[in-house]
């Protein structure tokens, strides 16, 4: 039996995400929510959801003691970052009038704008909210048995803008295409809730439960 720690820095309600994993695991795994540092690094794989303001969460981290954990986690072993979990791993957020983050990957997290249109002008609603296609722009397992351009679930303000064009592994078009999910080694992230994302979201969660960490 595995263990798959998902992080809980007191913010926003996980019970989805845990749920949706014990789904996948069918019992047969250790799902735990927790907040304590030794459990993240002693868990075989480790599930880093967000929500809320940039700001708020890195000061949680911080508070809570899992600056290091998270990082060590993303480094070793299979790793999944989802919504603010994915944004927080960038240098820095536009968000609370700046945010410096953990620096895992080179890159900005931007504002789509208050004035935010798609290409024919029509003016977009922010947050961007609501069920919206992911392009898959390179093969992955946590991919598999997910049809490129499936829909997955989005509630967000702020967008990733990765340095590294080869760590996008998807893309959405709102307004234009930004940067959906990342891949890097052992790490996968998303801007998306594949928690709240029916039978695709399902399916990249169990897809993460059995992936072995290997590009």
């Amino acid at each position: 039996m595995q263990t798959i720690a998902v992080v809980d820095y007191g913010m926003g309600n996980l019970r989805s995400v845990v749920n949706a994993l014990e789904v996948v695991t069918d019992g047969k795994d250790q799902v735990i929510l927790t907040s304590m540092p030794q459990q993240v690094l002693d868990a075989d794989r480790v599930v880093f959801p967000g929500q809320g303001a940039a700001g708020d969460c890195m000061r949680a981290i911080d508070a809570y003691g899992l600056r290091e954990a998270v990082l060590n986690a993303a480094e070793n072993r299979p790793f999944l970052g989802i919504c603010m979990g994915m944004q927080v791993l960038i240098d820095r957020s536009e968000e609370n009038q700046g945010t410096t983050c953990l620096g895992f990957f080179k890159g900005q997290v931007k504002y789509f704008g208050d004035g935010h249109k798609d290409q024919s002008g029509v003016k977009l609603k922010v947050p961007h909210m609501g069920w919206n296609r992911v392009t898959q722009t390179q093969s992955h397992p946590l991919w598999h048995s997910i049809a490129d351009g499936s829909r997955f679930y989005f509630v967000h303000s702020y967008y990733l803008d990765a340095e590294a064009p080869d760590l996008v592994a998807g893309v959405t078009e709102y307004g234009f295409n930004f940067t959906s999910a990342i891949a890097r080694d052992n790490l996968f992230a998303l801007q998306c809730h594949p928690e709240k994302s029916s039978d695709s979201g399902l399916q990249l969660l169990r897809n993460f439960v059995n992936w072995n960490g290997q590009p």
